[in-house]
Parts: C-alpha cells; sequence; structure tokens
C-alpha cells in the first residue's frame, strides 16, 4: 500500500478567499506545498479513497488517480463530503444514446453505519447519493459497526473514535498495517488493537498555543477547546499509539503556521523521538 495525501488542509485550507495573511499569501505567490486543499487520503494498491472535499475532482485528476475500487466516508462534515459529486463528473456518460450503449461505471460507496444515519440528516448528503445510485454512478454499501471490508487483499475496518459519529480506518494487507482517521479525535485515546500500526494519519489538531514560541493562539474560554482535540493532545495520542511513522494532516490555515514553521517543528519532533511529518498536497508514503 502507498498513502497519497490528495488534500491536506483542514476545514479552512489555503489559500483562504479574501485572506491576506501570511500562509494564504505564501500560497497564493508559491503554490506547491503551500497550498492546500480539503481533507481527503488516497492508498494506492487497493486504490480506495478517503472522504470527498470540495476540491475532490481537481485532487483525484492531479493525482492521475484512474481507477478507484472504492470510497469510505468517515462522517458527515462539509468539508469531507461535499465533493461528491465527483462521482456524477467522473462515473456519468451524458452523450451515449440510446441509454443502454452507455458504459456500466461505479464506485462502490462505504458508509458506516452512524454516517449512513447522519446522512439522511445532515446537508441533504444520503438523497444526493441515492440520487446517484438511481443513476448508476455509485453503489452504496452501509457497513455495520464490527463488519470489516475487503478490498481486493485489503482488509478495511471501520471502527467509532470517542466522537462517536466519527470512524477511523485500519488497513491490513500483507502483514502491514495502516490507520487513516480523518478527523475529530478529541478524547480519543488509541486501543490496543491499533497501536504499533505501521504507519497512522491523523489531524494534526488546533493549536491553542503557538507550537514555536508557545504563545496563546485561542481564548482559554473558547467553546472550540471542548469539541476539537489540540494539537498537544494530538502529540500526547502520537505517543500512545506508537506507530512507526505518522502522517498529520488537517492542517488549518487559522493557525498560522506555514511550510517553514512546520519545517522547523518537524525537526523538533523528531528530535524529540517523535516519527511525524506534516502532510502538503501530493505527499506519498509506502506502508
Amino acid at each position: 500500500m502507498r498513502v497519497e495525501i490528495l488534500g491536506s488542509g483542514g476545514a479552512t485550507p489555503a489559500p483562504r478567499p479574501g485572506c491576506d495573511c501570511r500562509v494564504c499569501v505564501e500560497a497564493r505567490e508559491l503554490g506547491g506545498k503551500h497550498a492546500r486543499t480539503g481533507p481527503s487520503t488516497f492508498v494506492h494498491g487497493p486504490n480506495i479513497v478517503f472522504d470527498t472535499p470540495e476540491d475532490a475532482r481537481l485532487q483525484l485528476d492531479r493525482a492521475g488517480v484512474g481507477e478507484i475500487r472504492a470510497c469510505f466516508y468517515s462522517h458527515w462534515h462539509p468539508d469531507h463530503t461535499m465533493g461528491r459529486r465527483v462521482w456524477e463528473t467522473r462515473n456519468a456518460d451524458f452523450r451515449t444514446w440510446p441509454p443502454e450503449q452507455r458504459r456500466a461505471r461505479a464506485t462502490d460507496v462505504y458508509l458506516p453505519e452512524q454516517v449512513a444515519e447522519d446522512m439522511h440528516t445532515y446537508l441533504g448528503a444520503w438523497d444526493h447519493l441515492a440520487f446517484m445510485e438511481e443513476r448508476g454512478w455509485i453503489r452504496v454499501h452501509v457497513v455495520s459497526d464490527g463488519d470489516v471490508v475487503h478490498i481486493g487483499d485489503v482488509e478495511v475496518r471501520p471502527f467509532r473514535v470517542a466522537e462517536d459519529y466519527v470512524y477511523a480506518f485500519e488497513l491490513r494487507a500483507d502483514g502491514r498495517r495502516l490507520l487513516v482517521a480523518p478527523d475529530e479525535l478529541n478524547g480519543w485515546s488509541p486501543p490496543e488493537g491499533v497501536r504499533g500500526c505501521d504507519l497512522a494519519v491523523l489531524p494534526m489538531g488546533i493549536c491553542e498555543h503557538d507550537p514555536l514560541s508557545g504563545e496563546r493562539r485561542i481564548h482559554p474560554d473558547h467553546p472550540i477547546l471542548r469539541l476539537e482535540a489540540t494539537f498537544a493532545e494530538t502529540l500526547e495520542l502520537v505517543d500512545v499509539l506508537a506507530a512507526e511513522h505518522v502522517v498529520l494532516t488537517h492542517i488549518e490555515e487559522i493557525d498560522g503556521l506555514t511550510v517553514a514553521d512546520l519545517d522547523v517543528l518537524e525537526s523538533r519532533l523528531r528530535d524529540a523521538g517523535l516519527p511525524v511529518t506534516f502532510a502538503w498536497d501530493g505527499l506519498q508514503i509506502d506502508v
């Protein structure tokens, strides 16, 4: 398996429209690693995509992704789901007539049971997926808690984290283990069964304090600190997880960290014994 970070940003990717902070200015002027699109991960080999942010069409095209054997959704939040129309733009054939001569192309879309339930409630997501399934562009599968899905030779096990509307995914193949936890790790501690994996892809967490200077960035009474894992809490989780390598993604523009800042921070963390890489769009790492 080879992991590719299609999008390394979070709910506030960079550049953010109308913003002239240094992160957004560098993203506009320099592009490349400095520009971040919404959160999505692709696993080459089984050819699985996790989540489709608004930028999904452009991400998959930029990465040169051909076959997609499955998509898994981790939760209903818009920064992870609002690019789902990619299945229409990718799979629909509007030109061929008569209809029975259209090529059959559909992507298998897997929804863990709570994600399926929430999609009936939020953002019209279930209706949209049902519409695309009726047109033959996707096949929707609801995965009950505790079940595993086999994509080729790879076993995919969705499981709830502490925020129980969100799922992480353990992938196993050829004795190797990959953990993909797209978001929302507030209050989560890795269970024994997922510790010591070969590679983990985790959200960075929000910066309550500037990780380089220590300066407070978020008011201590701000409610977001009750809802989101902080970067400091993420580092504690990384220590407990004891993975061979950790990729931190879901990097928010509002945290104000440039690529140069993250390079310095990554060096400090590695010197402290934490095997961390800060993601960028297009980063590829073998499992």
